[in-house]
């Protein structure tokens, strides 16, 4: 059975194959042609975290293929009441597929494991799998053919920015991290990317001019992610001389697009007039979302089977 936990799960052309059905699905939407590839098909929604986004991309996505979602959280005893052998069964007796949204990654690759159904990781402390195909299908429709761009992510090495490493070098681009040294990726999960892209091009620093001297896009996140609130002093102190604001934009070439998963703290991470821009991309990225998961879900639903 296939899921997608990680980026890893894919083959490259794998990859290729699920950007480019999610660009035909949505210049298809685009003219008013919307099938329904996934009539009466189901999909678990199971979230541990809160979710704008993900949720809304997930359920309109599945109500324009003419499926639907059923929204679970705690109030269904996931984790506490039964063990999760017995629940991940029961749910494939209903639903179709499982998108996850969690803290701890091996939440995800529990329920994956006993192949009941196929389950997307919606979100966890490790990876964010779909942001990061969304990131990479928004980047094309603005610049094309992405080999030799640049990207630069500002801030810590969290669960979007390896993701985003991986997904970026797998079609071709140069990863920029600038940020600090005790939040840099570590030196195994580059290892794996480059176990899996061997041309890799990731580079980290702390140098602002380096970094973002010939990035094609610029993205930042939230410092502080959920379940990191403890830390939130100590990650201001380190990341406030690079709030992407317009001092630091001007390192950039003026054409550099801006990017954010959202949600956005303004005024922290990402200043107004930088989010609310000419140059920022971060609205038709968010929309980008819902594109990217129905080409994921009819992918994934044809690897598994089903007839679409």
């Amino acid at each position: 059975m296939r899921h997608l936990r990680t980026l890893f799960d894919l083959t490259e052309i794998e990859f290729r194959n699920i950007l480019d059905l999610s660009h035909q699905i949505k210049r298809d939407w685009n003219q008013g042609i919307r099938p329904t590839l996934l009539a009466q098909r189901s999909v678990a929604l199971l979230f541990e975290k809160p979710s704008l986004r993900t949720r809304l991309s997930f359920e309109s996505g599945m109500t324009q293929l003419g499926g639907s979602t059923i929204y679970l959280s705690e109030d269904v005893g996931w984790q506490t009441r039964e063990a999760t052998s017995d629940f991940v069964r029961v749910l494939a007796e209903y639903c179709d597929a499982i998108v996850c949204r969690t803290f701890s990654h091996s939440t995800v690759e529990e329920l994956a494991a006993f192949d009941a159904l196929p389950v997307i990781n919606g979100l966890t402390d490790l990876s964010h799998p779909c942001q990061a195909l969304a990131d990479v299908m928004t980047m094309e429709e603005l610049a094309g053919d992405l080999k030799g761009k640049q990207i630069t992510f500002v801030g810590d090495a969290n669960n979007v920015c390896r993701s985003l490493a991986a997904a970026s070098v797998t079609v071709g681009m140069k990863f920029r991290l600038l940020g600090a040294p005790p939040y840099y990726f570590e030196d195994c999960w580059i290892d794996k990317v480059k176990g899996r892209v061997p041309s890799a091009d990731i580079l980290q620093t702390t140098d602002a001019k380096a970094a973002l001297a010939d990035a094609d896009f610029v993205y930042t996140d939230v410092w502080t992610s959920m379940g990191q609130e403890s830390e939130s002093a100590e990650r201001k102190r380190v990341f406030g001389p690079l709030q992407l604001n317009s001092s630091l934009m001007k390192l950039a070439p003026k054409q550099c697009k801006i990017l954010h998963c959202m949600p956005a703290r303004r005024g922290e991470e990402i200043t107004d007039d930088v989010m609310d821009s000419d140059n920022s991309a971060v609205i038709q990225q968010a929309g980008n979302r819902m594109h990217l998961q129905k080409g994921l879900l009819v992918w994934l639903g044809r690897q598994n089977g089903w007839k679409v």
